[in-house]
């Protein structure tokens, strides 16, 4: 009976046949049985059922040591605190530990939380007499690798090592490559007394993530043989230093292509901005799967090709073969929130919900982007609302959509609401929680964000946090505060604290700041044609006709010309680009009707406003 439920548990295709097969096991009274229990622990552990297999393990009366072991290994990944509660019942029960017993449960403690249970583990090694065994000596190698800072440990447990395999010395130079000591790394890759392809492999690979390509080239030269990731730790490194033509060069002698190296090549392309060559590599790969779709479109993204980065995940979904994954939406949603199109992004969240993806934070996070730069607020307040989990980025995503759409009260309470739950504030997010201030005149609000960004959470200021504060105390009226502020800066302010300084001039009439502003931006970029042309303007704004006379001059006799400000639409399926003073637009004449009309209506407005106030 033992061999005929062990065959079916060994068979069954999901939970409600384990569950059956289970119930099957306790009435026949074989639920205690050590030649079942083991395997019926691992079954319930790899449908994903941990806390099954943890009140199985828990309710049987004498488990031997192979079901304590098969215990051990289902918590790798888990929690290791549970795995030494495991440990120490098998203790108190005396049943005798073997080597496997401790491989699993040293692989349990995997982050420095962790080290100090593994150093008293250790111990109980040497106790019971596994210092000699090559397989735990090389647990506890790997162990301290990944959980200790330093590798005193490791190279101790290395050192008093009597005897190492291959394995061992791989683990030694794993670590040595993981931590920058490449010296260290290589010393024991010539002392190595026998060398595999795992050897090679991760001295190539540890190289290139370290940028030593010239030197991973030499170790690469010298392989006896290699394999798929020799040629891709070679491609992927050259790609990740920007040396497109080596990859393409390795790429084009790899005997034997894979998808890995296929994609590998469309990055390295995409990201030097030759996107014709990606889109070759793209189209003649024999084989795709969703990390090459999403490499092309990715690449779309960067380059800020929004529309053809739309085109190709619509292909992909006609094609198929690739199923989009979150990393795919979360490229898409990027296009669509640089174009503005709430339409497909309405499409994509549609698909989202229809389809049972995981609302992870990443795609949370790109959701709430883009509702909020479509102008559809409501949405990605409904997003962030219905996120189980948020980190400092979903609050900051809110916080800025908010601002964006004119709730800039509503931004700073969210930010409030987020100190009060705990999330430790960034820079970034007092970017955002300072931008809305501005937006919205938020004066005295804004000083406090500020005050308490520097002495509350010691955040010390950048450029940006200042020039939001500028901008703000300036478009208020309070120029000689803002000026004073400049002043007390730790930073020496820029161009754009000085510009913005200037624009702050025109809007409240200040002519006298105008000549020492100017003087401060033209120091430090005086052949900057933006801020040229904005000088200019306000010289002329102010009646100093010479001056602004002699800098559209000095623009023209030094062939600058300011860089139009442009901004892109989606109508329907198609993509509409706008640049300033834009004349080559099929429908411009019915455009600039409306933009009259438009101008028209604000200014009847304004005039009613202002004559209200009068």
């Amino acid at each position: 009976m033992e061999q005929k439920m062990l065959h079916i548990l060994q068979n069954c295709k999901n939970i409600r046949e384990l569950k059956q097969t289970h119930l099957q096991i306790f009435i026949h009274g074989l639920h205690h049985s050590n030649f079942i229990l083991p395997k019926l622990i691992t079954v319930s552990s790899a449908f994903n059922l941990l806390d099954y297999a943890v009140s199985i393990f828990q309710n049987s009366c004498c488990p031997n040591v192979v079901a304590y072991n098969n215990m051990i290994k289902c918590l790798i990944g888990q929690s290791h605190k549970e795995a030494l509660r495991v440990y120490n019942r098998m203790k108190v029960s005396m049943v005798e530990a073997n080597s496997f017993t401790f491989t699993f449960l040293l692989k349990c403690f995997e982050s420095s939380e962790a080290l100090e249970d593994g150093r008293v583990m250790h111990g109980e090694t040497l106790k019971l007499g596994f210092g000699s065994s090559v397989f735990v000596q090389n647990s506890l190698l790997s162990f301290y690798a990944n959980c200790s800072e330093k590798l005193h440990s490791a190279y101790g447990v290395f050192e008093e090592m009597p005897e190492r395999d291959v394995v061992s010395w791989n683990s030694m130079i794993g670590a040595c490559m993981n931590r920058g000591e490449i010296e260290s790394a290589i010393g024991l890759l010539d002392k190595m007394p026998e060398r595999n392809i795992v050897t090679w492999n991760s001295v190539v690979c540890g190289l290139s993530k370290a940028g030593n390509m010239e030197l991973a080239h030499s170790v690469f030269e010298q392989m006896p043989e290699r394999n798929e990731v020799s040629w891709n730790s070679m491609i992927s490194g050259y790609v990740r230093m920007g040396d497109v033509k080596a990859a393409q060069s390795i790429f084009y002698q790899m005997p034997e292509k894979t998808v890995a190296s296929w994609t590998a090549m469309i990055s390295g392309y995409a990201t030097t901005g030759d996107l014709k060559s990606a889109e070759y590599i793209f189209n003649h790969m024999p084989v795709k799967n969703v990390v090459s779709w999403n490499a092309m479109m990715s690449g779309y993204v960067h380059n800020h090709m929004f529309d053809q980065a739309l085109c190709l995940f619509h292909n992909m979904l006609i094609n198929g073969k690739c199923s989009p994954d979150q990393a795919t939406l979360i490229s898409v949603l990027s296009a669509c929130a640089h174009l503005g199109s709430l339409e497909h992004g309405k499409w994509i969240d549609s698909y989202i919900k229809k389809n049972k993806f995981h609302l992870s934070i990443p795609l949370g996070n790109a959701l709430i982007d883009m509702f909020a730069k479509c102008g559809d607020v409501e949405n990605a307040k409904e997003v962030f609302h219905h996120m189980s989990k948020r980190c400092v980025i979903t609050w900051t995503t809110m916080v800025s959509g908010l601002a964006l759409n004119g709730k800039c009260r509503e931004a700073i309470n969210l930010f409030d609401q987020m100190c009060l739950e705990g999330t430790k504030p960034d820079d970034v997010v007092f970017i955002a929680v300072l931008s809305a201030c501005t937006h919205g005149g938020l004066v005295e609000e804004g000083k406090r964000a500020f005050d308490q960004m520097v002495q509350e959470f010691d955040i010390k200021p950048q450029i940006e946090h200042y020039g939001c504060m500028v901008d703000l105390l300036g478009r208020a009226g309070k120029l000689e505060e803002a000026i004073r502020f400049t002043e007390r800066m730790h930073l020496k302010p820029n161009a754009v604290i000085w510009a913005t300084l200037l624009f702050c001039c025109k809007i409240h009439g200040n002519e006298d700041l105008l000549i020492s502003v100017t003087e401060k931006i033209m120091d430090q970029e005086p052949s900057n044609p933006g801020y040229l042309t904005l000088v200019s303007n306000l010289s002329a704004s102010f009646g100093r006709w010479e001056e602004a006379l002699s800098f559209r001059v000095a623009m023209r006799q030094q062939r600058m010309e300011k860089v139009p400000g442009c901004s892109s639409i989606q109508v329907g399926n198609k993509v509409h680009e706008f640049l300033a003073k834009d004349t080559r637009h099929v429908q411009r004449k019915e455009i600039y009707r409306a933009l009259d009309s438009l101008n028209g209506q604000l200014k009847s407005e304004s005039d009613c406003a202002i004559r209200i106030l009068q």
